[in-house]
């Protein structure tokens, strides 16, 4: 039961084409130190799902740099300059997906559901099809979105979006007992519990390990059904996607 390893061994299994969900929003909750191990491996043409691709210098963003990645199922990806780079010059294919939307199909692979009935998207490319999934080199769509079922309930039309399962997830906890029990702190809750769901493989960096016993049943957000693996990752470096400060003299 316990599956506390290093990071490089964590990750010794992902293989070039292996897809990977991974957890975090924007920058805030993002598993730096297994995104790191990853890069370390080598291993490329991977298939990312997260709900971003962190920015140039962070999180995501240095596997991107290094073509690394594919094809990445995202819903905002407006920080990152490299992305839209690839992106528009057909390097790497996109696949945009309305965030709640992304969110539920993340948790219904968890829950084994394989598809689920929404409004969001109806009257759009996401369900009408169309939508540029990878570009040519001279900027003609080469793969573009396949259209989607739709049907109405209550009068009401709504689109057909398909579960995500992928080989891997990786996510990151404030806190986490050598079972895999972990609890998430504040917003960085956001994508980590329903790409850890996802996963067939799930690796969770904690900043925090405990000993089995020590999280109160009621106080675990995600149980360690879900994890495969525990990697101990104190003092993980945060970032600040975007600082504001006030200016107090600014009023007078």
């Amino acid at each position: 039961m316990d599956k506390v390893i290093t990071a490089d061994d964590a990750v010794v299994g992902i293989a070039d084409g292996a897809s990977i969900a991974v957890g975090g929003f924007g920058l805030c909750g993002i598993p730096t130190t297994l995104i790191a191990a990853v890069q370390r491996t080598g291993v490329s043409d991977l298939q990312v799902v997260s709900n971003n691709c962190g920015v140039d210098d962070w999180g995501l963003g240095p596997l991107l740099a290094d073509h690394r990645i594919a094809r990445a199922t995202s819903s905002y990806v407006g920080e990152n300059k490299e992305f839209a780079r690839q992106y528009l010059s057909g390097e790497l294919e996109v696949e945009l997906c309305p965030q709640g939307s992304l969110a539920e199909r993340l948790r219904a692979g968890g829950c084994g559901i394989p598809a689920f009935y929404t409004p969001a998207g109806v009257g759009t490319q996401i369900a009408e099809g169309g939508l540029p999934w990878r570009y040519a080199a001279d900027g003609t769509v080469m793969v573009a979105s396949p259209a989607k079922e739709t049907r109405e309930f209550a009068g009401r039309p709504h689109v057909l979006e398909e579960a995500i399962v992928t080989d891997f997830a990786l996510v990151a906890a404030a806190k986490g007992d050598r079972h895999g029990n972990l609890v998430f702190d504040k917003s960085a809750r956001n994508f980590n519990p329903l790409c850890a769901m996802a996963g067939r493989i799930t690796i969770a960096e904690v900043e925090d390990l405990v000993e089995p016993g020590e999280i109160a049943p009621d106080d675990i957000h995600l149980p360690g059904v879900f994890v495969q693996y525990v990697v101990h990752a104190p003092g993980v470096e945060k970032r600040i996607e975007k600082r504001t400060v006030s200016n107090p003299g600014a009023a007078a």
